[in-house]
């Protein structure tokens, strides 16, 4: 979150206006091995009470028509024409993304309840 932040940031000081600029860590990898990643992650930070891997947990199913298996940004105007360049790998990102998530039980029971739906509607009306 922060390197996106940073992006931003730095676009707003030096972009042009009207430009469109990705924001991207050149972290280019397939959806499944980021699944793995995170239940490592899991496994490591907050293991399963029954001592299983939560990779376990991974249900295969069929791809749908036009299915992405991976999902890529090209960061390269952001880089070049700004001089910006994220400071966190994808590793050390996911992990505190992950940390993050484990951190707020609050939020994330709230997302699952949809809950936010009633702030939404109390906002922005039905």
């Amino acid at each position: 979150m922060t390197d996106h932040c940073s992006a931003i940031r730095r676009v707003l000081e030096a972009g042009r206006l009207g430009e469109v600029y990705n924001v991207g860590g050149w972290n280019e990898k397939p959806n499944l091995e980021i699944v793995h990643t995170v239940c490592a992650l899991l496994d490591e930070l907050k293991p399963r009470t029954d001592g299983k891997p939560y990779q376990d947990q991974i249900t295969y199913v069929t791809d749908r028509p036009g299915h992405d298996r991976r999902y890529a940004i090209d960061a390269r105007k952001l880089e070049t024409e700004l001089g910006w360049t994220p400071a966190e790998t994808f590793e050390t990102g996911i992990r505190k993304t992950v940390q993050w998530y484990l951190d707020h039980p609050d939020w994330v029971a709230n997302v699952l309840s949809g809950g936010y739906r009633d702030w939404v509607a109390r906002q922005y009306g039905n």
